[in-house]
C-alpha cells in the first residue's frame, strides 16, 4: 500500500462532535485573522486583484463573491498575514490559512453543511499536519512548511466536502504532491509572497480534488518514489511520521493558537517577558537576555528591524516593545513600531542565546526564558517551558472569542456584525451552511 493510499484511508475515519467543535474555534480563528489581515497592504493588494477575478457565487474578504478558485487564492492569502493564525508545533506549519479557505470554497460551491464544512477542516487539517511533521528540518530550512504540506491539506478538505472515494482522493495527493511548493527565500526580503504560499495551496488544493472527482489521475507514490517529495524536497525526512499513530485522534486538538501578532518563534520570549514585567521599572534595564531553541534564533535574530513584517520576525523587538508596553496589540507589530526610538533602543541591549534545553524539545515544545538585569545588580529571570496557546497551556474558549472579536473590530466591522459572525462559526457543528456563513462578511 502506498502512502498516499494509507493516507487517504486514515483521512475516511468518522469525525466525531468534539473534533467538530474543535474545529468551529479554528474557523473562528481564520475569519479573525482575515478580516484584519484584509486591511494590510498584502489583503488590500490581494483584493484589488481578486477584483479583476470572474464573479461567482462563493463570498471572499473585502466584499467579493468569486468562483471557489478565486475565493480560495483570495481568502488563503489574507489570514497569514498578521501572524496571528493558527500553529502545530511538530508540523512547523499554519493549517488554518490554507484547510479553511479551501474547504469554505467547497462547501460553497456544494452547498454544503455546516457539519460537512467542520469534517472537511478536521481532514485537511489530519493530511497538512502528518506531512508537515515527516519533512524533516532540512526541508523547513528552504522550503515553507505552510505552503508544501498546505498543499496536501487543502486537497484533503476539498476531497472530503466533494465526497471523493478513495481511490480519486489518492489521485488528488498524488496531484498535490506535484505542486507543492514556496521557498523562503521571501522571508530575507520585505515582499508579499508568504501570502502568495497560502493562497496557492489552497486553491491548488481545491484544483486537483476537482480534477479527481472527473478522474484525472495523479502519481500513487508520490510521497515515497524515486522522483518523488520526500527524494526530491526531504534529505533528512521521516516517511514513517506520514501514518504513524493513527490510533492517537484526530490531530487538530493538538493544534495551538496565538495570542500574540508575531512569529511562533517569540512567544515564548513574549510570555516571559509579560510576566518579568510586573517586577520591574523598564528606565532601570541594562540588559536583556534571551534563551530559547535554535530555530528561534535562525528565523527571529533581528536587533533593528526595519519592516511591519521583519518587526514579527525579531525576538529582539518582541522582548523590548512587551517590556515598555505590556501586552502586545496589532500596533505593536507595524511599521510605526519599527520606528519607536524607544523600543529600538531597548531592543538593542538584548541578547539572544541558543539552550540546549530548549533545543532539544524542540519542535515538540516552544520555550524560552528571559531574564532582565536591572541597575543595581538585581536581576529577574522566568522561564516558559510552553508558550500561551500552546496544548500544555491553552487559551480557553471566552479568550479566543475576545481575539476574535477584536480581530473582527480591526477589520473594520461593527461589534452588532462581528457579534453574528462569532455565532455564526461556534453553531456551525449544529446548523447553517459554509454559503451563510460567509454571506456575514459582507
Amino acid at each position: 500500500m502506498s502512502l498516499s493510499r494509507g493516507l487517504a484511508r486514515l483521512l475516511t475515519r468518522p469525525v466525531g462532535e468534539a473534533a467538530r467543535a474543535r474545529a468551529a474555534l479554528h474557523v473562528l480563528d481564520w475569519v479573525g485573522c482575515a478580516a484584519a489581515g484584509a486591511r494590510s497592504p498584502p489583503g488590500e493588494t490581494m483584493i484589488a486583484y481578486g477584483r479583476t477575478l470572474p464573479a461567482g457565487r462563493c463570498r471572499a474578504v473585502g466584499g467579493l463573491s468569486l468562483s471557489a478558485h478565486g475565493a480560495a487564492l483570495v481568502n488563503g492569502a489574507v489570514g497569514n498575514v498578521l501572524e496571528m493564525d493558527d500553529f502545530y508545533r511538530a508540523a512547523i506549519v499554519h493549517p488554518g490559512p490554507v484547510v479553511i479557505p479551501a474547504a469554505l470554497a467547497a462547501a460553497t460551491q456544494e452547498t454544503a453543511s455546516g457539519p460537512t464544512l467542520l469534517d472537511a477542516v478536521v481532514r485537511g487539517f489530519e493530511a497538512m499536519i502528518r506531512v508537515g511533521r515527516s519533512v524533516g528540518p532540512a526541508h523547513y530550512k528552504f522550503f515553507h512548511n505552510t505552503a508544501t504540506a498546505g498543499v496536501f491539506g487543502s486537497a484533503a478538505a476539498c476531497g472530503s466536502v466533494l465526497g471523493l472515494s478513495e481511490d480519486a482522493l489518492v489521485h488528488a495527493l498524488g496531484n498535490a504532491g506535484t505542486q507543492a511548493s514556496g521557498l523562503w527565500q521571501c522571508r530575507l526580503e520585505d515582499t508579499m509572497t508568504k501570502q502568495l504560499h497560502n493562497g496557492r495551496a489552497a486553491q491548488s488544493g481545491l484544483l486537483v480534488a476537482e480534477l479527481a472527482r472527473y478522474c484525472f489521475t495523479g502519481p500513487s507514490l508520490i510521497f515515497e518514489g524515486p522522483l518523488g517529495f520526500f527524494n526530491a524536497m526531504c534529505p533528512d525526512g521521516r516517511p514513517e511520521l506520514l501514518l504513524a499513530d493513527a490510533d492517537e485522534g484526530w490531530l487538530i486538538h493538538g493544534t495551538s493558537f496565538k495570542p500574540w501578532p508575531a512569529c511562533r518563534h517569540t512567544h515564548a520570549t513574549i510570555d516571559a517577558a509579560l510576566a518579568v514585567r510586573n517586577q520591574i521599572e523598564p528606565a532601570r534595564i541594562r540588559r536583556i537576555v534571551v534563551e530559547t531553541y535554535r530555530d528561534a534564533i535562525a528565523l527571529c535574530d533581528n536587533p533593528a528591524p526595519a519592516t511591519a513584517v521583519e518587526t514579527k520576525f525579531s525576538l529582539q523587538h518582541a522582548a523590548a516593545v512587551v517590556l515598555l508596553r505590556g501586552r502586545p496589540s496589532l500596533a505593536d507589530f507595524e511599521l510605526s513600531a519599527a520606528r519607536d526610538r524607544e523600543v529600538a533602543v531597548l531592543a538593542r541591549k538584548v541578547e539572544l542565546r541558543q539552550d540546549d534545553r530548549f533545543t532539544s524539545v524542540y519542535p515538540a515544545r516552544f520555550g524560552a526564558a528571559l531574564s532582565v538585569q536591572l541597575e543595581g545588580g538585581e536581576e529577574r529571570r522566568l522561564e516558559v517551558p510552553d508558550a500561551f496557546g500552546d496544548p500544555e497551556n491553552p487559551m480557553p474558549e471566552p479568550a479566543l472569542v475576545d481575539k476574535g472579536f477584536m480581530l473582527l473590530e480591526s477589520g473594520g466591522y461593527p461589534r452588532s456584525a462581528a457579534d453574528a459572525i462569532v455565532s455564526a462559526a461556534l453553531e456551525l457543528p449544529r446548523r447553517g451552511t459554509a454559503a451563510t456563513f460567509m454571506d456575514l462578511l459582507r
